[in-house]
């Protein structure tokens, strides 16, 4: 076996190369002693399949008027967590904040991707790094867990522990960890699970803390379920923490996640509408041809985390291996998604935010960066028909 001292830097395709794929674990029993994965240390809140339908949180008046408005609203980002210098995920948060007056539409919650608390998901940073910053944020706040929420350190903490308590609570509690911000504990069935709303069916998975992310046999036959038994008269939103694809200089995109994605979708023959990831701690919107559609994936990780990752091409390129094709990006600023959701559209923007060196009170320093809009409609896979998101030689 080779000694290894170090991860080399993406060379700028879609997907990790072929050769950091290969080094990389693809189960949870090769190579134990450097895998990373964290089996997660508690039961389901609820049972299966881990579905919480957003009447339950917004109450039936409120998802009344979606429906009667045909229109639903939220919020995204991912990687806010503001260790080390706070500033970046202030202006998010106060964008986020400034959108509901500025949107005639305003956001019915936020959907967080992952990366809440770093470096290892402490329960102790929740107050500075989720309740204080989101504390006047006017709106419920779900999530699904990223790398280092999932990560452990020397304290003794189990896996997730902070999530747990935080967005796994029991209904109406109010953690210590939210002192006064009176913003209560979200009551998730479980770390993976199912959004019901009105206009969208949100899937999320836990990919767990493995660099380019890792699922266990009943995390994956669960997600396929999911995919089979989502309702067929609304838009599909599939979150995972790990991209698919991703043109940047620190990760890039990981071929676990898209072989899982991808055999999901096959066994299933339903596709999503949109895929939301983060961990890379930039703004993409990529676009790959399945068929004669167009899937959408966003990655959204530069919610606040101080760091962030350059792009390694320009918006336009089309890898030659996956034709997985950048539309937009953004490498030099924080910001976060606004996404309307219809029956017949997904449409969408990404807002800068001021850098944490500008003026975070003038109005023109948050600004729309990129607008998108897909087609909403219910996806099926036609018979015979199957996709691909690999490179063929991965």
């Amino acid at each position: 076996m080779a000694l290894r001292f170090f991860r080399p830097r993406p060379s700028g395709a879609s997907l990790a190369r072929p050769s950091l794929a290969m080094a990389a674990p693809t189960s949870i029993t090769e190579a134990p002693e450097r895998n990373g994965f964290e089996p997660i240390p508690f039961p389901p809140a609820s049972p299966l399949p881990y579905r919480l339908d957003l009447m339950e949180i917004l109450g039936v008046e409120a998802v009344d008027r979606l429906r009667a408005a045909k229109s639903m609203t939220f919020h995204a980002i991912g990687d806010s967590g503001g260790v080390k210098s706070p500033e970046a995920q202030a202006n998010v948060s106060r964008g986020l904040e400034r959108s509901f007056v500025a949107n005639p539409k305003p956001a019915s919650f936020l959907y967080h991707v992952g990366d809440v608390v770093y470096y290892m998901g402490e329960i102790n940073r929740y107050f500075d790094q989720f309740y204080e910053p989101y504390e006047h944020y006017p709106a419920p706040i779900f999530a699904i867990p990223g790398n280092h929420d999932g990560a452990t350190g020397s304290s003794g903490a189990q896996s997730l522990e902070g999530f747990r308590r935080n967005f796994c609570a029991s209904k109406g509690v109010y953690t210590k960890e939210s002192m006064d911000t009176q913003r209560m504990a979200m009551f998730q069935p479980y770390v993976y699970w199912c959004l019901d709303t009105p206009l969208a069916y949100f899937i999320g998975l836990y990919t767990n803390v493995p660099e380019g992310g890792l699922i266990d046999t009943e995390q994956r036959n669960w997600f396929r379920r999911q995919l089979i038994e989502a309702p067929t008269d609304r838009a599909l939103i599939l979150a995972l923490h790990h991209p698919i694809y991703s043109f940047d200089d620190f990760h890039s995109g990981s071929p676990v996640m898209a072989k899982e994605v991808q055999d999901a979708i096959n066994a299933s023959r339903r596709a999503p509408n949109l895929i939301l990831t983060a961990h890379v701690h930039n703004y993409q919107r990529i676009e790959k041809q399945v068929g004669a559609r167009t899937l959408p994936l966003l990655v959204i990780g530069n919610g606040g985390y101080w760091n962030l990752h350059g792009l390694t091409v320009a918006p336009g390129h089309q890898d030659a291996n996956t034709n997985a094709r950048l539309v937009a990006g953004c490498d030099s600023r924080h910001g976060f998604t606004t996404i309307e959701v219809t029956h017949a559209r997904i449409d969408g923007f990404f807002t800068t935010v001021p850098r944490p060196q500008e003026s975070w009170s003038e109005a023109a320093g948050y600004r729309t960066f990129d607008t998108f809009s897909y087609p909403a409609f219910p996806i099926r896979l036609d018979e015979g028909e199957s996709i691909e998101l690999l490179c063929p030689s991965v």
